[in-house]
């Protein structure tokens, strides 16, 4: 059975990192970093996420290849998660610790609410999932990087908000647009040729893809939309009203015409 410590904050994080530090993801680097020449070329990579506003809010979107190495792992990974009601992580970096990132950021999330019967303002929570990348920094040295994107819609602003990170857990906030990943160039590269401030839902949507498709086109690690296999990236909308994942019936008219263009 386990007691409660001395912390008697409302963070979930720090409650782990006070009184239960041992269960935190990662603490024991000598049992994921053995003194194999090349063993991250063993770990899952998801690529490429990015992110961009629109008038009613964020289209965060990423597609759905993990790698190993010079091999595909994964043709279906999922790399954009709600982390509540109004907010997505989408996850770039080695799998595992992504992942488990992700999991600890909803239940902060949850935690902060039950303590405190209110939900955390959105800066605060994209400083706590800095606070999380920064923990991260050890496992980061031996290659087991994760730099997220973080996204959702602020009340107090009534706007959409974007913020990035680096390595060391460093947290900046991006106006309008941002793409991170193996493809992250490429994709930024066409979200900088084709945003334009207040665009509708609609054509949000087509650009989060088309980026993704200019990045699979050049990058080995990131997949373009698949029509034979039926898979397409994950993407998300973010309003006022929550969140809205976007489906298959929506996205694969969108992705054969981006597809024949290319094709052309």
């Amino acid at each position: 059975m386990l007691l409660w410590g001395s912390y008697a904050g409302s963070s979930f994080f720090e409650l782990l990192q006070h009184d239960f530090a041992h269960l935190l993801p990662f603490q024991n680097l000598s049992q994921i970093s053995p003194e194999i020449p090349g063993w991250t070329d063993r770990v899952p990579f998801a690529t490429t996420v990015l992110a961009l506003r629109y008038a009613e809010g964020v289209v965060v979107a990423g597609d759905r290849q993990a790698t190993e190495g010079f091999e595909v792992s994964s043709r279906r990974m999922e790399k954009v998660y709600n982390a509540d009601e109004h907010s997505v992580i989408a996850i770039a970096g080695a799998a595992g610790p992504c992942i488990e990132m992700v999991k600890l950021f909803q239940l902060e999330m949850e935690h902060y609410q039950k303590i405190e019967g209110d939900i955390l303002a959105l800066e605060g929570k994209a400083n706590m999932l800095g606070q999380m990348v920064r923990r991260n920094l050890p496992a980061a040295f031996q290659g087991l990087i994760v730099i997220p994107i973080f996204a959702g819609y602020d009340f107090q602003a009534q706007q959409g908000r974007i913020y990035k990170y680096d390595v060391t857990g460093g947290r900046y906030e991006e106006i309008d647009f941002y793409a991170t990943g193996s493809g992250g160039k490429d994709a930024r590269s066409t979200l900088r040729k084709r945003y334009t401030s207040n665009m509708q839902r609609d054509d949000a949507l087509r650009i989060a893809v088309e980026a993704l498709v200019d990045a699979s086109d050049t990058d080995v690690g990131t997949s373009g939309p698949d029509v034979t296999r039926g898979i397409y990236p994950s993407v998300k909308t973010i309003t006022r009203d929550g969140i809205t994942d976007i489906g298959a019936d929506e996205l694969r008219p969108m992705s054969e015409a981006l597809l024949a263009t290319l094709r052309g």
